[in-house]
């Protein structure tokens, strides 16, 4: 029987999950994979320049959601998708990663499709409906958006797809039952192996002057870094100290440079030597310039996993991790703009840790997500 499924993409990092998986079921011909877009971010540089880098088409879909607070933005998702829903009856829904438009499609598919499912008794469903990708991660605080929206798709969801063993451990903990649980890999590592040619061949490193291995690459965007004016002129202050001892390039997020606009910092940052401001890249620039770094300081969850792939060390600002087998096995740090310093020292030093690349983050993800499909819609 001919399958329907839905790939629900909205964020930078949903693009580059999807796009292994969306090749991967094109080659099939039991089912017809869908693209769709939700439209949580609408930037060219934030969404259709990564379509293109990952040779995705256009989105079958655009629900055009828009920017918005989180309520607004779940809403105008749910609306718009819900009628998608009740048109297309797909047969599964694959929802990934954290973002808004994650539990949006989660919520909107559970309350729809359930109730089309044959057979269905006591709230037990047959088959599988939703399914997450990146399911399990938790990084144990809820002031953060993204662990709320990770909680609840989880629990709503039908099939959890874990990328390590962190996620079946979270997962299981929480009562999650056994068989609702494949631990598949990371599929961030599968688009970063899939573009690994054309990432290499890019020159972005060398047109902005950075000499390979010699220059930091800086990602800032959570609120709780750049929402808040102290801890921006904080971060501010290590960039330009950072900028002293080597180049630092830092594409800079819409929601960062409008708060340092709004606090006349963002002016101190285009004069200091050694700073490189850039606009949002593509996943292709931006990847060649993550491949030729010394170092990578961010509050970005893929980052930390890629860099981990990489061996690149990896300074995150954050309190806590989703992430921690970046930790645990990899190259990445948690620090704060207090604790940074020794840690950039011991890396200029060839002092930093050695890390090792966990199971599962070989590229052949998608592979793995294939073969439970369909073993589950078979």
């Amino acid at each position: 029987m001919h399958r329907l499924i839905h790939l629900i993409a909205a964020a930078r990092p949903n693009f580059m999950k999807i796009a292994p998986l969306y090749h991967a079921l094109a080659k099939e011909d039991w089912v017809t994979p869908v693209i769709v877009h939700t439209g949580q971010h609408y930037d060219l540089n934030m969404s259709d320049a990564f379509f293109r880098d990952l040779r995705l088409s256009e989105p079958d879909i655009h629900l055009g959601a828009g920017s918005g607070s989180h309520a607004e933005q779940t809403a105008r998702v749910m609306m718009a998708y819900e009628k998608i829903v009740i048109e297309k009856q797909p047969d599964m829904v694959v929802v990934v990663g954290d973002v808004n438009s994650t539990i949006a499609c989660t919520l909107a598919s559970a309350k729809i499709l359930y109730d089309a499912l044959p057979n269905r008794i006591n709230y037990k469903v047959d088959r599988p409906v939703i399914a997450h990708l990146e399911a399990g991660l938790r990084s144990f605080d809820r002031t953060m958006p993204e662990e709320v929206n990770r909680i609840a798709t989880d629990v709503l969801a039908d099939l959890l797809w874990t990328p390590s063993e962190d996620g079946d451990a979270n997962l299981l903990h929480e009562g999650v039952a056994k068989d609702k649980i494949v631990r598949v890999g990371n599929i961030m590592i599968d688009s970063l192996e899939m573009m690994r040619e054309h990432i290499v061949a890019a020159d972005t490193c060398q047109q902005h002057g950075l000499m390979p291995q010699g220059y930091a690459v800086v990602t800032l965007h959570r609120p709780s870094n750049v929402d808040n004016p102290e801890t921006l002129v904080k971060l501010c202050e290590l960039l330009m100290t950072t900028a002293q001892r080597m180049p630092v390039v830092f594409p800079v997020h819409p929601r960062t440079r409008k708060n340092l606009e709004n606090h006349q910092l963002l002016a101190k940052l285009e004069q200091a030597a050694g700073i490189t401001l850039l606009d949002p890249q593509s996943y292709i620039n931006f990847m060649n310039l993550v491949f030729n770094a010394r170092l990578v300081i961010t509050d970005s969850g893929g980052i930390q996993e890629e860099t981990t792939y990489l061996g690149i060390p990896c300074l995150t600002l954050r309190p806590n991790t989703e992430r921690p087998a970046t930790i645990e096995q990899g190259t990445n740090v948690l620090c704060t703009t207090d604790s940074i310093k020794p840690h950039i020292d011991d890396i200029l030093a060839g002092k930093f840790k050695q890390g090792k690349i966990p199971e599962f983050w070989d590229g052949n993800t998608a592979a793995r997500v294939v073969d439970s499909i369909r073993s589950c819609l078979s």
